[in-house]
Formats: C-alpha cells, structure tokens, sequence
C-alpha cells in the first residue's frame, strides 16, 4: 500500500470543514425562526446558535485559502501564475448562474407576489444592486431585503475577487508585507468603528472588515504548501507522529472556535454582539487556520470523516443551499408550514411543530440546492466554458 500522502491540489479534508461551517451558520438561521434549543444529553449546544453567525468568516477565510493556494504552489514549487483572465472566469462560471436563479426566484416566487416592496422603485433598487453584487452598500438592499438576506457574502466575496489578482501578485512580491498591510488597514477600520460609531450593521460585514481574514487565508495557503512538502510521507514512525501531532492539535483548534462562540454567545445587545464579532475575528480566523492546516494531516479516521464523498457532495451544494435556506426558513413560516397550534409556536415552545420545520427547512434547502446544481449550476457552467474557449480561440486566430 503507498503511504499516505497530502498534496497541494485536491485537499478532500476541507470539504468537511466547509461543510460543517455552512451547516452550523444554516442551522443558526432556522433556530432564529424555531427557537428549538437543542442540546446533547445534558450539555447545551445554546452557545453554538446563539453565535451560529460567525462561522461565516470561516468560509471567507478557506476561500482566501484556496484562491491563493494555486499562487503559493507558483512560489514555492515554480508553477505557472495563475491567468487573471481565466481567475475571473472561473468565478463567473461558479457564482453567477445560481445566484442569479435565486435571485430572480426569490423576487417573481415570494417578494412580488407577496407584496414585500412599498414601490416599485424600491424593488428597482433592490434587483439592481444584488445583480450587481454592491447590495450591502445600501441598509434597505442589505438588511431589508427580501430576497436573499444571506446574499451578502456572495457580493463580499465578489467584491474581494475583483482585486484578489493584484493582492496575490503584491503577496508574490512581498508575501509579508502585504498581508501585513492587509491586517493592518482592516485593524485600522475597525478601530475607526468602535471609536466613532454607536451602531455597526453596516460595517460589521463590509469588505473593508474581512481583507484581515483574508490575508489569514492566503499566509495559511503559504505554509501549507510549504507543509506539505515537509511532511515525510515514506517514514512511517516520523509520518504518524505527524498525524498524532495534527489531530491534537486540530482538536485542540476545533476547543478554541468553539470556546470563542461561547465568549461570543455571552453578548448581550445588537452592538455589543456586533462589536465582539469584530473584535473576535481575528482570534476566529486563527483557530479556523488552525483547524484547516491540521487536517489533511490528522489521523486516518478524522480525514475520512471529513474527506469522504458524502461530503465531497455536500460541499459542492453548499453555496446553492447557503444561497436558498436562509429564505425558504423565513417563507415556509410565512405558508404556515408545518402547521400550528399556535398563532407564533417559536414563542410558545410548541412541539412538535418545531423539531419538524427545523428539520422540514434542512431537508427542503439541501433537495432545492442539489436541484439548482443539476439544473441550472453545472449546465451554464458548461455553456460558458464552452464560450470562453470559443474566445480563446477566436483570439488566437
């Protein structure tokens, strides 16, 4: 049997660790409408919804993580740069389609018919800045609107690729001083909220307060790479102890994220919450590093968990369900559905009404995000591809 070997390409381990982000930032968004408590045995899992939102940065960062791990690989194996043409490309061909789709069937299937707008002008504002990517600019396309409230990491983050190019070639250049100067001006800006503001719902998720978690991202691709390279795949003793090594010291990374939702969970107040997200942040992005280099080192039993092909699929849907379940919670409650007993069951702690529509809103936002894969991700994805090469070569001729 060939020994165990981590590589710089396909990191399988990290689809378990998008997968469980996502799931618990889902799972927050359900507990907001069904206030289902849930716990295991006698111990309170309370603390983990309550700060169910800060996993978020955690998919921020493993993007920057793998949006320059092909720029590490460039550095220290003497790869190819990445073409920035084709980097923007790729993202097109991955965002567009289903945000898109969602999009435009959260507002014809829900906002319209439901009369969720006091004027059209309002609705033009709102369809116009989240096709646009720039929603988060505006509180009442941000945090009012009714079509995609989660919507806002996707324009963060595509907003962060249109000069994640440039960011990656300053950090070929200059890896330390870039991100250090990325560390420095989000430091900076959030220094300027706490100082000068009273309230932070428009500045707690702007990019300007994630170019830190990036940079944690993109150093994070450095040393993996370089990691890797260390490890001694071909001695077995030396190998294991490195396996011992990363587990324990993932285990321990997993004890400080969750110990950090727990201080988190104790806010009490819209802008202490906000504030302690912002200050927090950077010791969350540590653990989830981390957590994220330790992995595809770990013990056998904890990479198959986290590698395996169930959630190989479950990561490949997971932007489509981020997109849709955030909504679909909200609208089926709107449909009374399941139904209730009581006018408001999250209130009145009904049951079973809220096992049920927690579950209902997992398994109805995993077939919807599966299905808007099939049918609409993976299929225009094949016809821009085939677009872009059609260009390609219409350029070289």
């Amino acid at each position: 049997m060939e020994p165990y070997r981590p590589n710089c390409y396909k990191i399988p381990e990290l689809n378990g660790l998008r997968v469980l982000l996502v799931f618990i930032v889902s799972w927050y968004h359900f507990w907001q409408q069904s206030w289902l408590m849930p716990s295991i045995g006698s111990y309170s899992l309370d603390y983990l919804l309550r700060a169910g939102y800060m996993p978020v940065d955690g998919t921020i960062l493993l993007s920057g993580f793998l949006l320059f791990l092909p720029y590490a690989r460039a550095m220290l194996l003497g790869e190819a740069v990445p073409n920035t043409k084709q980097f923007y490309q790729r993202r097109i061909m991955r965002i567009v389609p289903s945000y898109y789709f969602v999009t435009l069937a959260l507002l014809f299937a829900v906002a319209l018919p439901w009369h969720l707008y006091y004027n059209s002008s309002d609705m033009v504002r709102d369809v116009v800045m989240h096709l646009t990517f720039t929603q988060t600019f505006n509180p009442a396309t941000y945090i009012a609107t009714p079509i995609g409230v989660a919507s806002w990491t996707i324009a963060i983050e595509m907003q962060a690729y249109l000069i994640f190019p440039l960011l990656a070639r300053w950090a070929m250049k200059n890896p330390l001083g870039t991100l250090m100067t990325m560390a420095a001006g989000t430091f900076a800006f959030r220094g300027w909220c706490v100082w000068r503001l009273d309230e932070y719902n428009m500045v707690v998720n702007q990019l300007a307060n994630f170019l830190d978690i990036y940079a944690l991202g993109m150093g994070a691709a450095l040393l993996y790479v370089w990691l890797v390279q260390c490890y001694p795949a071909a001695e077995k003793r030396k190998a294991m102890a490195w396996q011992g090594i990363a587990t324990l010291l993932c285990v321990l990374s997993t004890w400080g994220m969750l110990r950090i939702f727990r201080v988190q969970a104790g806010e009490s107040g819209q802008a202490a919450l906000q504030a302690g997200q912002m200050m927090r942040r950077p010791l969350l992005g540590l653990a989830v590093v981390g957590i994220l280099l330790t992995l595809p080192f770990a013990a056998r039993p904890l990479r198959f968990l986290m590698g395996n092909r169930v959630m190989g699929w479950l990561a490949a849907v997971s932007m489509n369900y981020y997109l849709l379940h955030q909504n679909l919670a909200v609208h089926l409650k709107r449909l009374g559905v399941p139904p209730s007993v009581s006018a408001e069951p999250n209130r009145a702690g009904e049951q079973p009404w809220q096992l049920q529509y927690t579950l209902l809103c997992f398994g109805l936002s995993l077939l919807g995000a599966a299905l808007i894969t099939l049918l609409i991700e993976k299929p225009c994805a094949k016809v821009m591809k085939k677009m872009f090469a059609r260009e390609k070569a219409e350029n070289k001729a």
